[in-house]
């Protein structure tokens, strides 16, 4: 018979937390602790000043483009004269917030990326403004060059790296998940019955959509050994040797451990990649920004990776949807699509007739433009641009940040939280030293034998269901987590975002982990006679 706990199990994480909710606020005597969301609860706001200040300085732009008409009608506004002009205008409010960032911001694209400041400040005017179509729709043009400088740096780093790679900026890493599944099955590179390897555990939605109808794709799962600090065992990896595993997608840093994948193992992707040229690789580096000298499988395999990177983590700024994928320009996707048959070379003929005179040309990375917009919408597709100009500042405010200030800030932040939410727990993390933090999970049954012991541990398994832990936790102390089993860890784990509550309230999580295995311990000392012994 399948319990109710066991039914609402089979939702996905996402899903589940709305019942763990529901649970954890039935009490009008305490507050909710969820842990459960990675929003964090911090935001970068040195550039959110600077897109509010060259708002205004647009906004002045364009009503003096149509000064003769009444007020509240403006227009584009004018190339010619706009360097000039905004120099005038930070002197004018040289004392305002934002200002500084701002002018900075414009002597560093003139002065370190070679980019002319005059283009530049006139297409973040008529973007954020949001007068016009984003052109080119893949990504602005002064856009494009900014965010490539940021990926590299983050992405890349110390790493040597030959070539350029192609942006398409998108709603979110989600929309780029989305657009990526798209595209690859519309041009045949992934077909249904196909497998793919997928690097557990992961972000739930790219266990889920490869099982829908529409992809109808086999998963060859790549365990990380937790055992080994949550790095993949050579033996994990060597299963992409397989010529039947058409592709391999990663999160790393992963979530929700937060472990990068060491140099050993990235290289010895990169070297399967080598041998397997038609290997299709995606990394989504979400928390890579949190690690200090990432590097990315896309800096190591460029050829074969897919970068899909998102600035709402690092920036705070989920609400913004500010995603990117990242394709290298001689890529073997391109490649792969021009070796395919000429009876699927027609049907794609077909379908981007309408938006290229030689489809056959079209790039990858392009074809997934017009396909997040049905093809026919080609023309409108891409991110909007008011959305692209804070994407290009909260770039550039990294870029600028030599000290790496604000990084240090973020990291600093997060661990005091974790070290805050372990110390009430009374037992500490396994050191790794590939760890960034920015979730942790609760190995119950770990922290349960680090307390009381292995007879302990076996005892609990055996009388409760794990994630059944979690719905006490929310039930008896207001505290939600996400079971780890939703994202493929095989512990029974919960999963804690350090990232969306204050210290005070990761210490309250604590204590209330430990009060849970006290509690059963207590149990166990009964039900197994330790107690009358002691």
């Amino acid at each position: 018979m399948v319990t109710p706990i066991e039914k609402l199990s089979q939702l996905s994480p996402f899903e589940l937390k709305d019942e763990l909710i529901e649970l954890a606020s039935h009490s009008e005597n305490r507050v909710m602790l969820n842990a459960g969301r990675g929003n964090p609860n911090f935001l970068a706001t040195i550039p959110r000043h600077g897109f509010w200040r060259l708002g205004l300085f647009a906004m002045r732009e364009a009503e003096r483009s149509f000064a003769y008409l009444p007020e509240g009608v403006g227009g584009f506004p004018r190339l010619s004269g706009i360097e000039d002009r905004f120099e005038s205008y930070a002197r004018e409010h040289r004392d305002a917030d934002g200002i500084q960032f701002l002018a900075g911001a414009v002597s560093y694209v003139r002065d370190q990326l070679g980019m002319d400041a005059a283009t530049f400040l006139y297409d973040m005017c008529e973007a954020v403004l949001g007068c016009n179509y984003p052109v080119p729709d893949r990504m602005l043009r002064s856009a494009e060059p900014i965010v490539a400088h940021y990926l590299r740096q983050e992405m890349v780093g110390s790493q040597s790296f030959t070539g350029g790679f192609d942006i398409f900026a998108t709603e979110g890493g989600t929309a780029a998940m989305t657009y990526i599944f798209s595209t690859l099955r519309a041009n045949h590179l992934l077909s249904p019955g196909d497998s793919i390897a997928i690097g557990m555990p992961i972000f739930t939605p790219y266990i889920e959509i490869p099982r829908l109808h529409d992809y109808n794709l086999t998963e060859v799962l790549i365990e990380a050994d937790p055992k080994q600090g949550w790095q993949y065992p050579a033996s994990e990896i060597d299963k992409l040797k397989d010529p039947a595993v058409k592709a391999f997608f990663l999160v790393n840093p992963s979530n929700p451990p937060s472990v990068r994948v060491n140099r050993e193992t990235l290289d010895r992707i990169a070297a399967i990649a080598r041998d397997r040229p038609d290997l299709i690789l995606l990394t989504d580096d979400v928390y890579g920004t949190f690690a200090d000298d990432f590097t990315s499988l896309f800096a190591v395999a460029p050829q074969n990776t897919i970068l899909v990177y998102s600035f709402s983590k690092y920036f705070g700024a989920t609400g913004w949807r500010l995603g990117a994928i990242g394709v290298h320009q001689d890529n073997v996707f391109d490649r792969a699509i021009a070796a395919l048959p000429e009876e699927v070379q027609s049907e794609l003929d077909h379908r981007y007739q309408s938006i290229a005179v030689n489809p056959r040309e079209l790039k990858f990375i392009d074809r997934m433009v017009a396909d997040s917009r049905t093809v026919a919408l080609n023309h409108t597709a891409g991110l909007s641009t008011p959305q692209q100009v804070q994407m290009v500042l909260f770039s550039l405010f990294a870029l600028m940040d030599t000290p790496n200030a604000y990084k240090a800030a973020m990291k600093r932040l997060i661990r005091a939280r974790e070290h805050a939410l372990y110390r009430e727990i009374g037992e500490s993390p396994d050191p790794n030293p590939d760890d960034v933090g920015y979730y942790t999970l609760l190995d119950l049954s770990d922290l349960s034998e680090k307390a009381f012991g292995k007879p302990f541990v076996d005892w609990l398994l055996k009388t409760v269901e794990p994630r059944a832990l979690l719905f006490e936790l929310a039930n008896k102390e207001g505290v939600v987590l996400l079971p780890g089993g939703g994202f493929g860890a095989t512990s029974p784990a919960g999963r804690v975002s350090l990232a969306n509550l204050n210290e005070v309230d990761y210490m309250k999580i604590g204590r209330a982990a430990r009060a849970l295995i006290e509690e059963y311990h207590a149990k166990f000392l009964n039900e197994t006679g330790e107690a009358k012994k002691s």
